[in-house]
């Protein structure tokens, strides 16, 4: 990997996977902030998420597969900086279906190692900005009533064996996946920074969703944390900018901890009957800290703008 430069003297940047709202998002963001995009797509994917930016010079559109070594490569070619999510399908036929979690689990270890190692090669490459979740820290701790940990930080990883026994795929893939890119990272020598994101709300969100399974347990532990697509957007380019940026970020702007938090976001899944609008004012505590990020977010200068 080249030796660190200033990232204001970084014009080109990678979005794998960029057919993810996340990804969509970034690249959009990315282009009004003036950079050249190469937007990584799976090969199966149509381009019209890129409508309005055809004749964007800065936009170059790549068919990538992170199962494919050498099309990762091509995709990260002449970039400085990769900004790698990857999303699990979210209608999947059922949480209790062993063999298709365990199968999507190998799947995005498999595609995070093929990454990094590929972002290791790449001599311009300066910086890595990989998408995790926030299911990657909270799962396998002392129970809300211990006194032991009050809150969950950047600090803390997921219970694999906890996750395998009560069936959190969600928050197996994303631990082992995450865990995988930063020991490759460590090895490899590659700038690598984490956004533990909580639970992605916006149009498209369902009951299916994979990060929803064990949702009431996240809500009775004050664990439950949701983000808008702006916020993350902010936040991903935030850490990417900023030089003194490190480690792994936790990534929410929102917690469910009341019951009208839940029922409104349990609107947004399904409807409710009016029988369960009932009232409470029931406030569980908060047991999960975005600390380290909102310093991070405030301590940026008025001169480095990203809106």
């Amino acid at each position: 990997m080249a030796p660190s430069s200033p990232h204001n003297t970084c014009n080109a940047v990678c979005v794998m996977d960029a057919s993810t709202p996340l990804g969509t998002a970034l690249v959009h963001r990315l282009l009004h902030l003036d950079f050249t995009v190469h937007a990584a797509i799976h090969t199966n994917m149509p381009e019209f998420m890129f409508d309005g930016f055809d004749d964007n010079k800065k936009l170059k559109i790549f068919h990538s597969d992170p199962f494919d070594y050498h099309s990762i490569l091509d995709a990260l070619r002449g970039c400085c900086g990769l900004f790698y999510t990857f999303d699990p399908p979210q209608h999947l036929p059922a949480f209790h279906d062993e063999m298709m979690m365990m199968m999507m689990e190998e799947e995005e270890v498999r595609a995070a190692h093929n990454v990094l190692e590929a972002c290791a090669q790449i001599e311009t490459i300066d910086k890595v900005v990989f998408t995790s979740s926030v299911t990657a820290v909270i799962w396998g701790h002392h129970h809300p009533n211990s006194t032991s940990i009050s809150h969950l930080d950047e600090r803390f990883w997921s219970d694999v064996h906890f996750c395998r026994k009560f069936k959190l795929w969600h928050g197996l893939s994303k631990t082992l996946a995450e865990k995988t890119a930063w020991a490759l990272a460590m090895d490899r020598g590659v700038n690598m920074v984490s956004v533990n994101a909580g639970l992605l709300v916006g149009p498209g969100l369902t009951i299916d969703h994979p990060y929803l399974n064990g949702a009431a347990e996240m809500y009775e532990g004050g664990l439950f944390v949701t983000v808008d697509l702006n916020y993350l957007v902010d936040a991903h380019i935030r850490v990417f900018k900023d030089l003194s940026s490190y480690g792994r970020y936790i990534c929410f702007n929102h917690i469910i901890n009341t019951h009208d938090d839940a029922v409104d976001l349990a609107r947004k899944l399904t409807p409710l009957p009016l029988s369960e609008q009932q009232q409470y004012t029931t406030m569980i505590p908060q047991r999960i800290s975005n600390k380290k990020l909102n310093k991070l977010l405030m301590n940026s200068t008025g001169g480095d703008q990203i809106d």
